[in-house]
C-alpha cells in the first residue's frame, strides 16, 4: 500500500513539473544567448569565446569576448566592453595575449587588435590596412602576426592599394563589369578587380604591414583565388605559420577562372615571410584546406576534398613529412567514410581526435596521428552535436575542449574527458532558462527504402504530448542536399517552434544528406528531386505506420533551399500533403543552373548541360509539371539570394496563379537566402504557422 502511494505521488509531482514547463517561442529562441566557438591557450589553461547578446533591433544586439579557465576554477567573464564585434580569436604562443579582428571607433575597416590577458589593460590595434584585416595568427616568435584581407589585383602593397582605392571612388560611371566566372557569391557581387590576400607585421611600434603575396608572379594567375567566399567578411584564405616562423603555408587556387566548366582546386604553397614567389608544395586532384602543424613542428596536416566529377566527396584528413614534404601523403584513420569536421591533435603528437556527423549527431573519433591505423569512435553521444574541437599543444596533461549542443540544449563550452568518454560544461549562459521549456528531445527510427538503402529520420512530438491524441504530420525537409537533420537547435527551422501548435514533426535524412556515407550522399547523382522525394514520402509513411499518435490524413510539408527545391518537387508530383511551405526553391534546374552564383556542379548532379539533351533537366523540375499543380502553397525568398535566385520563386509564383492554386508569396527585400533579421524571423514563423491552420 505504502509503495503504491509513493508511485503514485511520484508521478503526480512529475505531472505537476511537467505543465510548469513554459511553451517555447519564438523571441525565447531568438533572444537566448549565443555562445560562439572556444579558442583555446597553447598551455590549455585558458578559453576565449565570444557570446552575442542578440535583439530584434540589430542596433541593440552585443557581443563581446569572454574569457573561462579550461578546468571550471573560475567562472566565465567578459573581457570586451565595446559596441561592435570581435572575430578571428587567436592566441600567442605564450597564452599572455590575443588578437582579434574589429571595427572600433575611428577605424574605417576592420582592424587587428592585441589584448594582454596576463596583464590586463586595454586592447591595442596594431594594423592600419586599407582593406581592413582579418583572421589574425602570431607567429611562432610571438613576434609579428599575419592577416588576411582584400587588396586591388594590381596593389603590391598597402600605398598602392590607397591610390587604387581612391582611382576607383573618382570614377564617374558607376558599373561592375566581368570577364570569367563566378561573379556572384550568396548575397553579393563578386568584386572581380580585388583578390584576397595574405599580410605579415611586426608587432614592434611603428611598424607596417607587408603584403607577401603582392607583386608576385601567383596572384597574377587569372584564376588566383583563396579558398572561397564566405560570410560577412567576404572572401576568405585559409594559412599558417610554419615552425621556425620563416614562411607561411596558404591553400590558394590558380583555376577559379575555370569554374563555370570545371572542378575548381585549391592548392598548399609556401610563402617566404619576408615576401617572394610562393612555392607549391602539395598538389592534387581536389581542394586543400585547414593547414596546420603537429605540436613538434614534423608533420603538416590538412584537410583533402577530391575532384572525382561526384558530388558531395568526404573532406579527408592528409599528412606530410615537413620540412621535406617528399614522398606520398598519409591520410589520417583511413579508411573512414565520414567527412571530417574539426580536428586536433594530442600534445605528445600520438593521437588525432576530430568531429563528423552520423545519423543525426555529430561525434568524436580518433586515429593515430601518423596515418598507421583506422579511426575509431571516441565519444558516441546519445544525442546532440560536438563542434570545434580543440587540443591545447603545449600541455603536458591532455586539454580537450568544444562546444556541445542539442534541439533542446543550447551550445555551451564543454571539456571533453576521451578516457571517461563525457564532457562537462566549462559556460552555462542558457542551461537553467532551456531546462524550463516545454520540449523533448528528437527520437531516432529508420528504415529501408524500395532501393535498399538505410534512411534515417527524426521525430519531434509537440508541447503538451497526450499519446492518446492524434496530430497532424509535419513533413520538414533540409537543404543542402549535402547535410543532414541533427539533434541541433536551429532557428531558421527550429522544430519545436514549429510543433508548437500541435503537430509531430518528421525530418527524413534522404539520400544525398551526409553523415551516413559518401555512397548513401553521391547517390542523387542523375536523381536529383525524385529519389529523395520519394524517400521522404516514404519516412511520412514509415512514422504514420509506426506511431498510432500520427493522423495520416493530415499532413503538410515544407523546407528551405535544396528543401526548398523538394518543396516544389512535392507541389508537382503529389497531392497528400493539405498545405506546403517552400523558401528559396527552385523551380527548374535549368532556371538554377542559368542564375544561380555557381554552375558546374549543378551539371554533375544532372550528368551533363542541358543543350545535351539530358531528359533529367526536365523530368526533374517541379516548372515541367504545373498542370498538376493543386496543393495550397507558401512561396518565401530573399532578394539578395544569389545561390537560389528570385526568380525561381517568381517563375513558381506565376505557374500557381495560372492554375488558380491557392498561394502566398512573401518577397523579403533585405534578406538573402537565409532570413536572418528578428523581426523577419518572427513574421515568417507566424505566417507559416496560419497559412497551415488555414488548409489543414
Amino acid at each position: 500500500m505504502k509503495r503504491a502511494f509513493a508511485t503514485a505521488f511520484a508521478l503526480l509531482i512529475a505531472t505537476a513539473a511537467i505543465a510548469q514547463k513554459q511553451p517555447v517561442t519564438h523571441e525565447t529562441l531568438w533572444l537566448m544567448k549565443r555562445v560562439g566557438a572556444p579558442v583555446l591557450s597553447p598551455d590549455g589553461k585558458w578559453i576565449v569565446f565570444s557570446v552575442t547578446e542578440p535583439a530584434y533591433d540589430e542596433k541593440e544586439q552585443v557581443s563581446d569576448l569572454w574569457l573561462t579557465a579550461s578546468d571550471g576554477s573560475t567562472k566565465p567573464r567578459k573581457i570586451t566592453f565595446t559596441k561592435g564585434s570581435e572575430s578571428g580569436v587567436a592566441w600567442s604562443p605564450d597564452s599572455r595575449r590575443i588578437a582579434f579582428s574589429a571595427k572600433r571607433e575611428g577605424d574605417d575597416q576592420a582592424q587587428i587588435y592585441i589584448l594582454g590577458i596576463a596583464d590586463g589593460g586595454e586592447a591595442q590595434r596594431v594594423t592600419s590596412v586599407s582593406s581592413g584585416a582579418r583572421s589574425p595568427e602570431f607567429a611562432p616568435d610571438g613576434r609579428s602576426i599575419s592577416f588576411a584581407a582584400s587588396e586591388y589585383r594590381n596593389a603590391t602593397d598597402d600605398e598602392s592599394n590607397k591610390k587604387l582605392t581612391k582611382d576607383a571612388k573618382d570614377r564617374k560611371a558607376n558599373v561592375r563589369v566581368y570577364e570569367t566566372f563566378p561573379i556572384r557569391s550568396w548575397d553579393r557581387w563578386v568584386e572581380s578587380d580585388k583578390q584576397i590576400r595574405v599580410m605579415t607585421q611586426s608587432l614592434d611600434p611603428g611598424s607596417k604591414a607587408k603584403d607577401i603575396l603582392g607583386g608576385t608572379k601567383l596572384v597574377a594567375e587569372a584564376g588566383f583565388g583563396g579558398t572561397g567566399f564566405g560570410g560577412e567578411g567576404g572572401e576568405s584564405i585559409d594559412s599558417t605559420w610554419s615552425p621556425d616562423g620563416r614562411a607561411l603555408v596558404v591553400a590558394v587556387t590558380t583555376t577559379r577562372n575555370s569554374a563555370a566548366y570545371a572542378e575548381v582546386g585549391t592548392d598548399l604553397y609556401r610563402v617566404d615571410a619576408a615576401g617572394g614567389e610562393p612555392v607549391r608544395i602539395a598538389h592534387g586532384e581536389g581542394s586543400y584546406g585547414s593547414p596546420r602543424f603537429s605540436p613538434d613542428g614534423k608533420t603538416l596536416y590538412a584537410k583533402f576534398s577530391p575532384n572525382n566529377k561526384k558530388p558531395y566527396n568526404n573532406d579527408r584528413i592528409v599528412a606530410f613529412d615537413w620540412p621535406a614534404m617528399t614522398g606520398e601523403r598519409t591520410v589520417v584513420g583511413a579508411p573512414f567514410d565520414r567527412s571530417v569536421d574539426s580536428f586536433a591533435v594530442t600534445s605528445d603528437g600520438r593521437s588525432f581526435y576530430f568531429t563528423a556527423e552520423d545519423a543525426g549527431l555529430m561525434k568524436i573519433y580518433t586515429a593515430p596521428a601518423n596515418g598507421s591505423g583506422n579511426a575509431t569512435l571516441a565519444i558516441d553521444p546519445q544525442r546532440g552535436v560536438y563542434d570545434s574541437l580543440q587540443i591545447a599543444p603545449k600541455s603536458a596533461t591532455m586539454v580537450m575542449v568544444g562546444r556541445w549542443g542539442s534541439s533542446i540544449n543550447p551550445a555551451e563550452i564543454v571539456r571533453i574527458d576521451p578516457v571517461a568518454k563525457s564532457h562537462r560544461n566549462l559556460t552555462d549562459f542558457n542551461v537553467e532558462q532551456s531546462a524550463k521549456l516545454d520540449w523533448q528531445p528528437p527520437q531516432h527510427f529508420w528504415f529501408t527504402n524500395k532501393d535498399g538503402q538505410r534512411i534515417h529520420n527524426m521525430i519531434v512530438l509537440p508541447p503538451n504530448f497526450d499519446p492518446n491524441r492524434k496530430y497532424p504530420l509535419f513533413v520538414l525537409m533540409h537543404g543542402g542536399a549535402a547535410s543532414m537533420w541533427r539533434d541541433q537547435i536551429s532557428l531558421r527551422w527550429n522544430y519545436h517552434l514549429l510543433a508548437k501548435p500541435g503537430y509531430v514533426m518528421v525530418m527524413t535524412n534522404y539520400r544525398g544528406s551526409t553523415g551516413f556515407g559518401e555512397a548513401l550522399a553521391q547517390s542523387i547523382q542523375a536523381d536529383p528531386l525524385r529519389g529523395p522525394g520519394n524517400d521522404i514520402n516514404a519516412g511520412a509513411d514509415e512514422a504514420i505506420k509506426r506511431f498510432p499518435f500520427i493522423d495520416g490524413s493530415r499532413q503538410i510539408a515544407g523546407g528551405a533551399s535544396y528543401g526548398g527545391h523538394l518543396a516544389n518537387w512535392m507541389e508537382a508530383t503529389t497531392t497528400r500533403y493539405k498545405a506546403i511551405i517552400s523558401h528559396a526553391g527552385l523551380s527548374s534546374l535549368q532556371t538554377q543552373w542559368g542564375t544561380s552564383d555557381g554552375i558546374y556542379h549543378r551539371e554533375l548532379m544532372v550528368g551533363g548541360p542541358s543543350w545535351e539533351n539530358n531528359p533529367i533537366w526536365r523530368d526533374q523540375s517541379p516548372i515541367t509539371y504545373a498542370a498538376n499543380f493543386k496543393t495550397p502553397i507558401l512561396l518565401s525568398v530573399g532578394e539578395h539570394d544569389f545561390r537560389v535566385p528570385m526568380n525561381n520563386t517568381l517563375e513558381m509564383y506565376a505557374a500557381l496563379q495560372r492554375m488558380r492554386v491557392p498561394a502566398k508569396l512573401l518577397v523579403w527585400p533585405d534578406e538573402n537566402h537565409w532570413i536572418l533579421n528578428g523581426e523577419n524571423s518572427r513574421f515568417f514563423y507566424t505566417t507559416v504557422a496560419d497559412w497551415i491552420a488555414k488548409w489543414m
